[in-house]
């Protein structure tokens, strides 16, 4: 029987403003073997100067910021990490989130995708607005990425932000101009600015975000680092619609009760994503920029 970690409160804070904040959503002993992998890897980075390593699809799997070096390395991504590191595996197939899923979209879940987004200290890496469903099309939108903080994270170091509510409302263009971009209209984002909050704590607690929630993130303007666990769940009934982003041989694995062989429509409608070549969203959102 699935543990409940989330009170009644916390449910119905997810539906009405999108997300909810689960405290010590990992072991000490999980948090300990997720960051010494990651470090590991940033020692790894620091003897190349382009993204390197390879995924499924043949994409880069480490990406690299602007300004990386030997002596101050800056990976800022690492795609589908549960494909290199047992310690991630073990995690994204059982934690105490993923039990407060269950209470909102399951019993049935399926992993979706995984990723790091890492900010070091004094990154100029921010995330543009944007809602995650824009990049993966789904036959409904019980989809749910649970951020894992690895490190404390305040209002310093680039949390995450996000728009109360704003996964009740319409789901905003991505593209623009005939270029995906991966984010939202600069007019969007002004529109909402005011209302975004940050969600910040301390390591080993994480947020359970509704895939069509607004949400950015600045840069790290101090002196610690922000790096994040990414991994998304879908409802074992939402089914994909386009080929997955962030490639993985466990995609639609069954982590949380049974295979139904059923289907879940609900109506919406989008103009279908591009489908990433770069090593990361960071280079679809760079457009922007252009």
């Amino acid at each position: 029987m699935t543990n409940k970690v989330l009170t009644s409160k916390q449910v119905s804070a997810y539906w009405d403003d999108g997300y909810a904040f689960l405290n010590d959503a990992l072991t000490e002993e999980q948090l300990e073997g997720l960051n010494r992998d990651f470090n590991n890897w940033v020692d790894d980075s620091r003897q190349h100067s382009e993204p390197f390593g390879e995924i499924l699809d043949g994409r880069a799997r480490f990406d690299l910021e602007v300004g990386h070096s030997t002596y101050r390395p800056g990976l800022r991504r690492v795609t589908s990490p549960v494909e290199i590191s047992d310690n991630y595996l073990a995690v994204m197939r059982d934690n105490r989130a993923l039990d407060g899923v269950t209470q909102l979209i399951g019993p049935d879940v399926e992993f979706n995708n995984s990723k790091i987004n890492a900010k070091h200290p004094g990154s100029a890496t921010e995330v543009k607005y944007h809602q995650d469903f824009m990049f993966q099309p789904h036959s409904n939108e019980d989809l749910i990425a649970v951020l894992f903080f690895l490190d404390d994270v305040t209002l310093e170091n680039g949390p995450l932000t996000v728009v109360p509510g704003s996964h009740r409302g319409p789901l905003f263009d991505h593209w623009h101009d005939g270029i995906y971009t991966g984010a939202v209209s600069s007019d969007v984002k002004a529109a909402h600015l005011d209302h975004a909050i940050p969600i910040y704590g301390p390591a080993g607690s994480a947020c359970l975000m509704h895939t069509r929630l607004l949400h950015g993130s600045a840069s790290n303007n101090s002196d610690k680092p922000r790096t994040l666990f990414i991994c998304e769940y879908r409802a074992e009934d939402s089914k994909p619609l386009q080929v997955n982003h962030i490639p993985s041989r466990y995609d639609g694995e069954v982590v949380r009760g049974t295979r139904t062989n059923r289907v879940r429509c609900s109506a919406y409608e989008m103009t279908f994503p591009e489908v990433p070549t770069g090593a990361s969203f960071f280079v679809q959102q760079a457009k922007s920029d252009e």
